[in-house]
């Protein structure tokens, strides 16, 4: 065995929710190690790599380790290991910061109906706790990521957003002037994107490449909490790469074992040991984690570990406006439709949200990179090719709604023990399908989409057949008051081993439709204080 690492607190990944947890209890005095399964990444190279990229997908600006490998939107099935019956879209980094890398930045809470699916609408599960739980924790979560916002979304507030809203741009304002007569309101997007100075950062500087990287750390990013992570004391090994976790015969965790990318066994020991290693990876370690005494794996009593797998299934549509929409300004959506999360229709269909791009066609055609190739086939050249590309490209718009997917037990992860990767780790084995549920919520959303694109008076339009990954994975190891339907209690604590946390989107019972960052934040500093108890 080679090294063996000691602390109060372990915790594997530095995400958000490893790094904010791992600032909170080192600034209250613990000792804190943190297990990262990937690389640092240096900012400047990751901009400088990104614009070299001739594919600039999410992950194309990042290292990429054999020692950890993940998924990509471009390859789904390089690491997944996908069963279907569909495929599922959504990718996620290993690295020293997390997803939060490259992710958009919205930060809206869920609504109250979220946490009482079954009650009140007979489908789905309920939270073990209300969104009144869980409302002095988003004010928090706010705070500590520097939110910028407006109007309380459909989620009652008491407390005000740190930071102004981003405006809406051109385009968000000529699409609420021209559906102004059909019942929608048009929202101001909260996110965690400067319009201030703020906690040392600067204010959005519109680079508009906020997905997959900002360069000037204007929108939040876990490197921040890195860094205060690492300025209170807190050890993160990158390249650590957690394999399997030992339970003592007291029923407690007793140590993690990781390998470093040579191979070498290592192993980490502590008081208390946190899981924030993703939806995927977390599930996933703790069904490797398999011993005579323990057949289903860690925290596995009630076999839903790795089960009720879910995202946001996004139905894209595009259009090409009658007139210009001042495409590409800004970030990339500050304004949407908030008003299609709730209400009664949820016994049957899922809600939704609308959000609008300021990307054009970036992500459904790769435009204006493919307008130019169309334009070159109608024989524009030269300053006529300019002009044509120009006038297109302010016209073309793109509409996401990000759909609500209850859970499946049957929409899984396991490790896929005859699927190994470098390390002889199990890649992540998906079976996945969008249910009627979701799907019907995606025609509901057509019908939307349509309705504004005859109000721009569009000439070109296309809705996209199959959904597509929102990058929002949930559910795999939830919360819940019943030991035998869930993993975690409500302060995130493993029913069955009580030094054990596990944090992130996995603990959601259901998604809901709102953008999980701000939850999994949320979730997280409500933990802080039994953690801090445990210890």
């Amino acid at each position: 065995m080679g090294d063996q690492l000691t602390a109060d607190v372990v915790i594997v990944g530095a995400g958000i929710s490893g790094t904010i947890l791992a600032h909170r209890l080192a600034k209250g005095g613990a000792k804190v190690l943190i297990l990262e399964s990937g690389p640092r990444v240096d900012r400047q190279k990751a901009i400088d790599t990104y614009r070299s990229a001739l594919i600039k997908v999410p992950e194309s600006p990042f290292p990429r380790s054999t020692a950890a490998p993940g998924p990509a939107v471009i390859d789904l099935e390089g690491y997944y290991v996908q069963e279907g019956p569909d495929l599922f879209k959504s990718s996620y980094l290993r690295l020293v910061g997390g997803t939060t890398w490259h992710w958009l930045g919205t930060t809206i809470r869920l609504v109250p109906d979220d946490f009482q699916m079954k009650t009140l609408f007979g489908v789905g599960v309920d939270w073990p706790i209300t969104y009144d739980d869980l409302e002095p924790y988003y004010a928090e979560a706010e705070i500590e990521l520097g939110v910028a916002g407006e109007g309380d979304l459909g989620s009652p507030r008491t407390t005000p957003y740190p930071m102004k809203p981003i405006p809406l741009t051109y385009s968000d304002k000529r699409i609420a002037d021209a559906i102004g007569g059909l019942g929608y309101t048009v929202t101001t997007t909260a996110q965690a994107r400067n319009t201030d100075t703020y906690d040392e950062r600067p204010p959005c500087c519109g680079a508009r490449t906020c997905i997959p990287v900002c360069p000037v750390v204007a929108r939040y990013d876990a490197s921040v909490h890195v860094k205060k992570a690492e300025d209170a004391g807190v050890q993160i090994v990158d390249e650590a790469i957690a394999h399997f976790i030992d339970i003592g015969a007291d029923g407690r965790v007793s140590r993690i074992r990781f390998k470093r990318p040579d191979g070498s066994e290592h192993e980490a020991s502590g008081k208390v040991y946190v899981l924030a290693a993703h939806a995927m990876e977390t599930p996933k370690l703790l069904l490797m984690s398999k011993t005579g005494a323990l057949p289903n794996g860690v925290s596995n009593l009630s076999d839903q570990v790795g089960r009720n797998l879910m995202d946001h299934p996004i139905q894209l549509s595009w259009a090409l406006a009658e007139d210009s929409l001042a495409q590409s300004r800004g970030p990339l959506s500050t304004g949407g439709i908030d008003g299609t999360r709730g209400g009664a229709f949820r016994n049957a269909t899922a809600a939704f949200r609308v959000e609008f791009g300021n990307d054009g066609w970036t992500w459904p055609t790769g435009g204006p990179m493919s307008t130019v190739g169309e334009l070159v086939k109608l024989g524009l050249r030269g300053q006529a090719l300019a002009k044509e590309l120009s006038r297109q490209s302010a016209r073309q718009l793109r509409l996401s709604s990000l759909m609500e997917q209850l859970p499946d037990p049957e929409n899984r992860i396991v490790p896929a023990m005859d699927q190994l990767d470098a390390l002889g780790i199990p890649r992540p084995r998906i079976s996945y399908r969008v249910d009627t549920y979701t799907r019907d919520g995606m025609s509901k959303a057509i019908g939307v989409h349509d309705q504004i694109f005859d109000a721009l008076g569009a000439t070109v339009r296309e809705h996209d057949p199959e959904p597509q990954g929102a990058g929002h994975v949930m559910g795999t190891y939830r919360m819940g008051a019943d030991p035998a339907t869930s993993v975690v209690d409500a302060q995130c604590r493993s029913h069955e081993h009580d030094n054990l946390f596990m944090l992130g989107s996995g603990t959601f019972p259901t998604a809901g439709t709102a953008n999980p960052t701000l939850t999994i934040v949320a979730l997280t500093l409500r933990a802080v204080a039994a953690i801090q108890a445990q210890l």
